[in-house]
């Protein structure tokens, strides 16, 4: 079994792609895995759901369940497969329940304000 935990990440966290605030929340959650980066977790009345669009990617992790996956639809462009969350997580990791995480990177910025 993996170690994974999961903690209220420390002050305020917020999204930016494409110019804009997607995500901005003071109750995010921090996912921590043996071997990984953490990864911050948004509720989902964080983020601005009308730029993301579902995307049909999925992938199954077998410590926290299958993801469902978003691309972000900015005014200039798409970015694709930019989000995910786990509808229905495994019960290890029940509290990333109705959050989404988002790979920053090249076009999407996940910082500490």
């Amino acid at each position: 079994m993996a170690d994974i935990k999961i903690r209220k990440a420390d002050g305020i966290w917020v999204v930016r792609a494409a110019g804009a605030v997607i995500a901005e929340s003071s109750d995010a959650l921090e996912l921590s895995e043996n071997g990984y980066d953490g990864v911050i977790y948004f509720p989902r009345s964080a983020v601005a759901i009308a730029f993301l669009d579902d995307s049909e990617k999925r992938t199954t992790c077998p410590h926290k369940g299958e993801a469902s996956y978003f691309h972000i639809a900015a005014k200039s462009s798409t970015i694709e497969n930019a989000a995910w969350s786990y509808e229905t997580p495994k019960d290890n990791v029940a509290p990333i329940k109705d959050h989404i995480a988002f790979f920053g990177g090249e076009n999407i910025a996940v910082e500490q304000l």
